[in-house]
């Protein structure tokens, strides 16, 4: 009958494939498991990184570190660290072993900043896709100023490594790569343990006192 016919026309579109269904790909610098961020499969074993659990920092002049904790818990959930005029702050996720987390991440990001009353644009980046966020931050009597942030991020072998760069890095191009060159020096330490795609990978503190 035509008259049922041309009530079913309008759902085809329930027959088309559903996007959920393809995995998102990985993101990395085609160069990463030589140039990092690394797997510590990857890392030098004899390089004299400040063990932080889930992350190794590589100690190098000028590079001031912060754990940041959280107050109700008291547990570590990022790391800080301060250099080249800059801030870089990182945090390592458990990530499925076939598919990415940062193209779901930046799609967060993106919305998060915009509900702040922020700006947000993606870049192609040293690092693979990244945004450049205008995001306002409480001032005086005059109103909100507006800070830039760089959010980068990189998918690795069963891990997702986040970072979210402040201060010179952001648009200073000798400061960004110095701050591009630490990020790529650090070790993920994923563990063998099973994990939920998404969860923060344990962070704790140095096991010996770390000079950086």
């Amino acid at each position: 009958m035509t008259d049922d016919e041309s009530q079913t026309t309008p759902d085809t579109t329930d027959d088309q494939p559903v996007a959920e269904a393809v995995p998102a790909l990985k993101s990395a610098p085609a160069d990463r498991e030589t140039a990092g961020p690394f797997d510590e499969a990857e890392a030098n074993p004899v390089r004299p990184y400040i063990d932080l659990g889930g992350i190794k920092i590589l100690p190098r002049e000028g590079l001031n570190l912060r754990l940041e904790v959280e107050e109700q818990t008291k547990r570590i959930v990022a790391v800080g660290l301060d250099y080249a005029d800059s801030t870089l702050q990182v945090q390592p996720f458990a990530a499925p072993r076939s598919s990415g987390l940062w193209e779901e991440t930046r799609e967060q990001i993106r919305q998060q900043v915009k509900q702040q009353g922020g700006r947000v644009e993606e870049r192609e980046g040293p690092l693979g896709p990244e945004l450049l966020a205008e995001v306002p931050v409480m001032a005086g009597a005059d109103g909100a100023a507006k800070r830039l942030a760089r959010f980068v991020g990189v998918d690795g072998p069963r891990w997702f490594l986040r970072g979210v760069v402040g201060g010179a890095a952001t648009g200073d191009v000798e400061a960004a790569a110095a701050v591009e060159d630490l990020f790529r020096s650090i070790v993920v330490v994923r563990g063998s343990s099973p994990m939920p795609p998404r969860d923060l990978i344990p962070l704790r503190m140095p096991s010996s006192p770390g000079t950086a």
